[in-house]
């Protein structure tokens, strides 16, 4: 196998991992609170990563940046995972899953128009292009296919889901200025939001129901949706010869979670959503397009 063939196949392990996850989401949400979810879910993927630290050597790398960069840290792991998925997960509490995975997929849109601020970024024609296209999807799935009407079937979850595009976007441009090591970083962030988290699990729970359903959902997620998939992709983009290529990877994704959700879950898929998530997509394209010819 080439570098670039290993590259497009650890890429489409990722993406299918990255799919399935609206589907654990749903079946775990029923099961328990977004504050245990996440509890389970950053353990599990904290005690993945520090394993693949001692598997990879470098806990004394790891130890060196917990005293140089504790704040960094903290305020990351703040963000992500902590902030951010209380967000999201509350939005799938509220909304069915099929439409906070696809509203969730704008986050790239929103990720365009906050680096204006942030990097000092111009937008470009495509940029508007794509976020009309990209929000008006938003709008049909929010008002169940009457997108004129301005009648929201859920208001607060898709404000919710909105929110953390805003959330995740911001986190990915701060990462730009993050001088740590890219596993090192990942591992730190969770080590100190997993003490913010315990604390909120404990504050905010009235009563404590563990089941096994919940507990393997969230243990899936955090090992395939915080952990494995982060080594996958990232080993993608080191071996591929050009990144773009499996990048486009990932407009796979909402494709397979929508299928996933429709075989797994109780959810009747909506028309409404189908259309939603189609011009999501759409935009999404057109600024990928947009941006490979920037490239060129």
């Amino acid at each position: 196998m080439t570098n670039q063939t290993k590259a497009m196949a650890l890429g489409f392990m990722a993406v299918f991992f990255w799919s399935t996850v609206a589907t654990a989401f749903s079946l775990s949400l029923s099961q328990q609170s977004p504050a245990q979810l996440l509890l389970i879910a950053s353990a599990a993927s904290l005690v993945f990563l520090v394993s693949l630290i001692l598997y990879k050597k470098q806990f004394s790398e790891l130890t060196h940046h917990v005293l140089s960069s504790w704040k960094t840290s903290l305020i990351f792991g703040a963000i992500n995972p902590f902030v951010y998925y209380l967000v999201v997960l509350e939005a799938y509490k509220l909304l069915p899953a099929q439409e906070a995975q696809a509203i969730n997929y704008t986050w790239a849109i929103m990720l365009s128009f906050m680096a204006v601020p942030i990097l000092k970024q111009r937008l470009v024609f495509f940029d508007l292009i794509a976020a009309i296209s990209g929000y008006f999807g938003v709008l049909i799935i929010a008002t169940n296919g009457r997108p004129f009407s301005l009648e929201f079937g859920n208001a607060y979850g898709v404000f919710l889901a909105l929110v953390s595009t805003i959330i995740w976007a911001s986190y990915w441009l701060l990462n730009t200025r993050d001088k740590r090591p890219n596993l090192i970083g990942l591992t730190l962030n969770f080590t100190f939001a997993f003490p913010l988290i315990l604390i909120y699990w404990w504050l905010t729970e009235d009563s404590i129901q563990w089941s096994s359903k919940g507990l393997l959902c969230g243990l899936y997620i955090g090992l395939f949706e915080m952990g494995l998939t982060f080594v996958l992709w990232n080993n993608a983009l080191k071996l591929t010869s050009k990144a773009t290529k499996v990048a486009n990877l990932i407009f796979l994704a909402p494709i397979l979670s929508i299928f996933w959700l429709s075989q797994f879950t109780d959810e009747t898929l909506k028309l409404s959503t189908l259309v939603g998530l189609a011009c999501i997509l759409i935009g999404l394209g057109i600024q990928n397009i947009a941006k490979v010819r920037k490239q060129n």
